[in-house]
């Protein structure tokens, strides 16, 4: 049996611009296929320094990922600095490194210009450790981030009890430079942007078909063709045949979220007290946070079903009881899900496939806060700053080997790790497991 999907920031956002059809032929100075916050944050920039701009969204503005995540606006991305460094370099990673780390800014920044209405809340992030392991990796994180000059928080089993309502967690880490938004609200909030920037947003009308021809490139649609000199890419899980070469560099992987009925006010004064949004250590981490009506929101891995049978949506009821037991009893109101794309070494890529082609992708579960900048790093580069001064590497395609088997792949270790997680969860064995990638 299946359940009824709906996503709980689909009842509250405002609406977005109105959008037609591509229709006809079109020329236009930058193409951008992808509406969500990648795609929308690069058009918004190339609008503000004068550029014309016509979207390509293959559905609704926010009806897939964009509008479908947690709303967490994280900063950093998935690889601690040192290791950051090491990879790239003193230089490339140390600006890779401030980039990431300056993310939400850019987010926060954008909601404040153009009077976004999204529930934007700026309290932190908190990362909960689920073991004695963990909790030793989150210091060495902090440290990190300390020297620095970034004022992170490692949190005592106390104290994370005292900000999530939890007694789940061993400890934890606290970055004040994160938030949270409705997101939604948000896509939708970039895209009116945008329009009142003098760009053009098409719905409902992917890309088919991409060619170079007479030094410029031309795009099909369903009912329309476009022709301009430059594209971005920026369908990040949801890349099709558009760029099948781009589509091998990741993996999409199912996220699925759960959330509440509105908590009654005396219980839900306990519960993340101050309105941080958290993400904990399993290896199959479990994100979650409060709406403004008082609603749990809880999401993790999904399932790669068209449709989520009841025990997937009962797996996501025990997470949110395993961390929150005080919630039995409160009636699950909505259920939905989207893709989030993987990358190889767990970070996002920017790319030029050809003269005029860019892409950004591969956020790994960060997106609210790296697709923006992402998006705003596409379009500095389109309008001509070099690659040192990027402040983020510009890297070769290098597709997936076997590709066609990671969606498999993925499947056999969504179901390792949820055993892995499962076996750690054992009374016996609480706050005491291995490292993990979170």
């Amino acid at each position: 049996m299946s359940v009824p999907l709906q996503s709980l920031w689909s009842v509250a956002a405002p609406a977005g611009p109105v959008c037609s059809v591509l229709e006809g032929a079109h020329r236009t100075q930058a193409v951008i296929i992808g509406g969500g916050y990648t795609g929308l944050s690069a058009a918004l920039h190339l609008a503000e320094a004068g550029r014309e701009v016509i979207v390509l969204e293959a559905a609704e503005i926010g009806e897939r990922a964009s509008g479908l995540n947690g709303g967490q606006v994280i900063p950093g991305v998935k690889v601690d600095p040192d290791n950051l460094e090491a990879m790239l370099g003193p230089y490339a990673g140390g600006r890779l490194v401030a980039t990431a780390a300056a993310a939400p800014d850019l987010v926060f920044d954008l909601i404040a210009r153009h009077g976004i209405q999204c529930d934007a809340m700026r309290t932190g992030w908190i990362q909960p450790a689920t073991s004695d392991a963990a909790l030793a990796q989150l210091a060495r994180r902090a440290e990190q981030w300390w020297r620095r000059g970034e004022a992170i928080e490692l949190l005592s089993r106390r104290e994370v009890l005292q900000l999530t309502g939890s007694a789940r967690y061993c400890g934890g880490l606290l970055d004040r430079r994160g938030g949270t938004v409705q997101p939604l609200a948000y896509v939708r909030g970039l895209a009116h942007a945008l329009v009142r920037a003098g760009g053009r947003v098409c719905t409902r009308s992917p890309a088919l078909r991409l060619a170079r021809m007479a030094g410029a490139w031309s795009i099909e649609t369903p009912q329309g063709n476009v022709s301009t000199p430059l594209v971005i890419i920026a369908t990040n899980a949801y890349t099709d045949a558009i760029s099948d070469e781009l589509r091998r560099t990741v993996v999409a992987v199912p996220s699925f979220q759960v959330a509440t009925a509105p908590i009654p006010a005396a219980l839900r004064s306990t519960i993340l007290p101050d309105g941080q949004a958290a993400s904990d250590t399993w290896h199959l981490l479990r994100y979650f946070r409060l709406d403004v009506s008082g609603r749990l929101v809880l999401g993790t891995r999904g399932t790669f079903a068209q449709a989520p049978a009841m025990r997937d949506v009962q797996y996501h009821y025990h997470a949110v009881h395993d961390i929150y037991p005080q919630l039995r009893g409160i009636a699950f109101e909505y259920h939905w899900g989207g893709m989030v794309a993987m990358t190889r070494d767990h970070l996002p890529h920017l790319h030029e496939l050809a003269p005029g082609l860019l892409a950004g992708l591969g956020y790994n579960g960060r997106g609210v806060a790296m697709a923006t900048v992402m998006g705003r790093l596409l379009a500095r580069r389109a309008l001509g700053t070099a690659v040192v001064e990027l402040g983020f590497p510009v890297t070769p395609v290098v597709p997936l080997p076997l590709h066609a088997l990671s969606g498999a792949a993925a499947r056999a270790a969504i179901q390792y790790l949820r055993l892995i997680d499962g076996v750690s969860r054992l009374p016996a064995r609480l706050c005491a497991r291995a490292p993990f990638r979170a």
